[in-house]
């Protein structure tokens, strides 16, 4: 955990200094305390009173010493412990723009949020913890130690039955605790990811009459996070009566052993002061390496949890001497067969074709035939598990990713927009996308009708989830930013579905029209979308099992004839 640590608490060497030297201090104080103190009770024991002021203000400035140290460390160590985090965030984050959907698969959505967000406040807590507490123990305890057996050394026996004891308490609490700690952050990733799956689910949830049976789930991964968390909660509750009973014990015994001699000794008086503040600082300083023992556990398993994601390897990798390079639309697939991350069967099935720049191309087959996973294949969205695909007449594993990125456009039917403005959202697709720009991508894709009708126009504000616009205008926009950037290859991932049958014919003929050197792959469940497509690919069971137009297919595919017959009978039906 330190050495993954260390880099990022590398960075504020002068606040890691300051805040070392402030708790030495404060420890030091408090140190120093029982010592004078030890000479205020002689002094009464002695009837020294012209002692008292002098020495009274010696407790009050090194009291406040302590106190200013022990302020400043805790601002120094509040810098550390949220820079360190915020760091941390930043490059989980970042590590994680870097996966392909395939190691965001094996995390899990959910999991992966948890680690960037309370996992790291959990190494926040820890970091700032361990610069205020866990460098003032050793101090404590090592100093409290010493200075007791000098002031009283034929208790040492006392001291070392108080040490095993709350040595061997802690460690018998702390080592299920660590474990216990694992299994609740795992149940949070499993929590988080019920709510969410529940809450993008909700429609579904009502129009089933779900809501009971969901809040049966809910409730039984929430009672067992309950139940760790109580468990945890009892182990805590053991400590802090236990490490009491042990210190008063200790007390009780040391004042037994001491008070027969103070009548012929009276300095013993203050030597027994001073050696049961000693005591407590001892004990102190040990229950406090416990707390922080359970504050480490707990960050330590999130630092591991955080590791975890940045030793993760990409499982797309693009080539970082590639140059970069204007990619033409044309595309080929050579015996390219594919299977998901971590399971074994095939999707695509030896799919070879080519694609001229400009072709418009239109991908039929029944659900599950492996129309989707073809065309995320194009933008390198996931690697063939066979075979070679070819943008540009060059091997997408040897491109430059930012050529790739601008030559292919993919707009898919699940429109998403980010919260912010229409104008942050076109921009995605060409940062520097004047207003010009906007308005020809918006005319487009049949947005600016609707977008223009708002007194902001492109400044208007996209709300979370995109929620003030229904889902025509959702894919609309979706479309217009696709296609802003002039992509030499436009991927329409049935991004039409949810427009009216003029509305769509309106986008069709302007992508016609305005990208002519555009190559587009139209995937469609309507064949009255992909009509007019230069070619057809017909997928089904991951095979591409026919190739032509509308007529070539009706006369040669019956696959394909079977859908168009079943969706013409459907229409005159409707």
């Amino acid at each position: 955990m330190v050495k993954f640590l260390i880099p990022y608490i590398g960075k504020y060497k002068k606040d890691v200094v300051w805040a070392v030297i402030t708790i030495t201090i404060a420890a030091v104080t408090s140190l120093w305390q029982p010592k004078l103190l030890q000479q205020v009770v002689q002094a009464i024991a002695d009837d020294k009173m012209n002692l008292m002021i002098p020495l009274g203000i010696q407790l009050i400035v090194v009291a406040l010493i302590g106190l200013v140290a022990g302020a400043i460390n805790t601002i120094f160590a509040a810098k550390i412990g949220t820079g360190t985090a915020a760091d941390l965030r930043a490059a989980e984050y970042k590590k994680v723009q870097t996966f392909s959907f395939g190691n965001i698969e094996r995390f899990s959505t959910g999991s992966l949020v948890v680690r960037m967000t309370n996992d790291v406040q959990q190494v926040q807590t820890i970091v700032m913890v361990f610069f205020q507490s866990l460098l003032r123990v050793p101090i404590l305890f090592i100093g409290a130690l010493v200075l007791a057996l000098t002031t009283l050394p034929r208790l040492w026996w006392v001291i070392l039955v108080m040490v095993i004891l709350v040595v061997v308490i802690t460690m018998g609490v702390l080592s299920p605790m660590g474990k216990l700690f694992g299994k609740f952050q795992n149940l949070l990733d499993k929590t988080n990811n019920m709510a969410k799956e529940n809450l993008q689910g909700v429609r579904v949830v009502k129009s089933f009459n779900q809501e009971h049976n969901e809040e049966v789930r809910f409730d039984a991964n929430s009672k067992e996070l309950t139940d760790i968390n109580i468990k945890i909660g009892y182990l805590f509750g053991i400590l802090m009566p236990a490490f009491m009973l042990i210190g008063e014990l200790a007390i009780a015994v040391s004042i037994i052993f001491v008070a027969r001699n103070i009548v012929s000794d009276p300095t013993m008086l203050g030597a027994l002061t001073s050696f049961v503040n000693y005591l407590m600082q001892i004990m102190n300083a040990i229950v406090m390496a416990g707390f922080m023992s359970m504050f480490a556990a707990r960050g330590i398993e999130s630092t591991k949890r955080i590791k975890e994601v940045m030793d993760t390897k990409p499982d797309l990798t693009f080539d970082a001497n590639a140059a970069e390079e204007k990619l033409s639309g044309d595309v080929e697939f050579d015996h390219v067969s594919f299977a998901y991350p971590g399971d074994e069967h095939e999707v695509l099935k030896d799919v070879s074709f080519k694609v001229k720049q400009g072709e418009m191309i239109g991908l039929v087959g029944a659900t599950g035939s492996g129309k989707s996973t073809l065309a995320q294949l194009i933008p390198r969205l996931y690697d063939p598990t066979d075979g070679v695909v070819e943008v540009g007449h060059e091997n997408l594993k040897k491109v430059n990713e930012k050529s790739l990125r601008k030559a292919v456009a993919f707009v898919q039917q699940k429109a998403i927009l980010f919260s912010g403005k229409i104008s942050d959202n076109l921009k995605q697709g060409k940062f520097d996308a004047d207003s010009a720009d906007m308005k020809h991508a918006a005319d487009m894709a049949q947005a600016a009708e609707f977008i223009e009708k708002y007194d902001d126009q492109y400044e208007h504000e996209v709300e979370e989830r995109s929620a003030n616009f229904s889902g025509g205008q959702k894919q609309r926009l979706s479309i217009a930013r696709g296609v802003i950037g002039n992509p030499s290859v436009l991927i329409l991932d049935d991004s039409t579905s949810a427009l009216d049958a003029r509305s769509e014919k309106l986008v069709q003929e302007a992508l016609e029209a305005d990208l002519p050197d555009t190559t587009k792959f139209v995937i469609a469940e309507k064949i009255s979308s992909v009509i007019k497509a230069d070619r057809i690919f017909v997928m089904q069971d991951g095979e591409l099992i026919a190739a032509g137009t509308h007529r070539e297919l009706v006369a040669s595919s019956p696959v394909y004839r079977e859908i168009y017959e079943t969706q013409k009978a459907q229409e005159v039906i409707d």
